[in-house]
């Protein structure tokens, strides 16, 4: 068995003749880069790539195959320069229907095992989202029925950022995944948290309890992957023993989850966007102190807090520690050149944030920054809260 580093939501933002994918996420995020930059700079050997059912995604991926630089493996997945498994999946929004009767949307994260699965998945989705070319597209069924048509290829399907006040399942289309997927339920054995969450929040609903939890990066930038990513406990890289880790089977398993504290999350607390500030303040916050009006975006804290139905958090006896991190993106005072100079000098990010001494740091980018990163490493930095689509950030002195 070997323990190894994943990122299972990394975005495409163009194709590589230039076609937008991902509007939202950088020019540079295409199949090719995303493979190098993990192998070369993260330090991840397995990596999610959630834009693959994209025709000009998958044209990509078979130009990329005839490099030789890749090659695809029997138990699924693209194996790159044996360093990086790329695994090949799409996000999917699907229209949920509340407890209210009024209408909500959520992201579904869909991996299959080959090229074949994909395209033949691509294909008939095809029938049910206007623009297939495109990320995240809104399709016209229900993630009830969707579930049906990923396991058709081959595929799972776990849901994505399960809390965010946007675009998810308990963020804005339910309190209880039971009540949408019904009988299927049990079909669901992973969760994503997503950056506003962490296993102590998620641990306050019970019906999780059995699932098991991931933290992605939901990269829009090279520099953003692994700013969130698991550890993994396989016989090799491949999407079988990947789902036999989040089925907890036969030994394999996910071993701990990497995650920023909450705080830095965009939506971890409620704003008022009347307001356009943050509140603080004992959760639920449930509308603005200052103004006394509703127009909030309610954040991750407050909804959980919500719709828990334990009192207190509890995680199960086999749930893998949740180990807080500071990407390098969020340290003050290190810039792109410096994580330039500190990448060239140790090989890749994982080094740096988890193994390497102050002395070793302080070398290359001197005291003031080292100490900064061995603070974050250790958990000992104050954090402001993000909240209403702004990161958190931390405070130095």
């Amino acid at each position: 068995m070997q323990e190894m580093f994943a990122d299972l939501h990394i975005h495409i933002g163009r194709s590589e003749k230039g076609k937008p994918i991902k509007i939202t996420a950088a020019r540079s995020l295409n199949f090719a880069n995303i493979a190098r930059e993990c192998a070369d700079r993260k330090g991840i050997q397995i990596a999610g790539i959630i834009d693959c059912a994209s025709p000009y995604v998958i044209e990509d991926i078979e130009e990329f195959l005839k490099t030789g630089e890749a090659y695809e493996i029997a138990d699924g997945g693209i194996v790159y320069k044996d360093k990086v498994c790329i695994i090949l999946g799409s996000e999917i929004e699907t229209a949920e229907v509340n407890e209210n009767g009024k209408t909500g949307s959520a992201h579904n994260l869909c991996y299959f095992p080959t090229l074949k699965d994909i395209k033949a998945f691509s294909n008939e989705m095809s029938h049910y989202i206007n623009n297939i070319t495109l990320s995240s597209q809104r399709a016209c069924i229900s993630a009830y029925q969707l579930i049906d048509i990923v396991e058709k290829y081959n595929g799972i399907l776990i849901p994505a950022h399960i809390f965010t006040p946007h675009k998810s399942f308990y963020g804005n289309c339910t309190s209880r995944l039971e009540r949408i997927f019904k009988e299927k339920f049990d079909k669901i054995f992973a969760v994503e948290l997503g950056l506003s969450s962490d296993t102590e929040l998620a641990d306050y609903i019970s019906e999780l309890e059995t699932k098991t939890f991931l933290t992605n990066s939901d990269a829009h930038s090279l520099p953003k992957i692994a700013r969130e990513y698991n550890k993994v406990l396989l016989e090799d890289i491949s999407f079988k023993e990947l789902v036999r880790a989040l089925r907890n089977e036969a030994g394999r398993k996910v071993v701990a989850n990497y995650g920023m504290d909450p705080k830095l999350g965009k939506y971890h607390r409620t704003y008022c966007e009347t307001c356009d500030m943050p509140i603080e303040g004992r959760p639920p916050v449930v509308e603005c102190h200052n103004c006394h009006e509703d127009n909030i975006t309610m954040g991750v804290f407050d909804r959980i807090i919500t719709i828990a139905d334990k009192e207190e958090s509890k995680s199960p006896k086999n749930r893998p520690p949740y180990v807080y991190q500071v990407p390098l993106t969020f340290v003050p005072g290190l810039g792109a050149k410096t994580i330039e100079k500190l990448l060239n000098s140790f090989e890749n990010e994982m080094n740096i944030l988890h193994k390497l001494s102050e002395d070793d740091i302080e070398g290359v980018v001197g005291s003031k920054i080292a100490k900064t990163i061995i603070a974050a490493r250790e958990g000992k930095v104050r954090i402001a809260s993000g909240g209403g689509g702004v990161y958190g950030h931390i405070e130095i002195g």
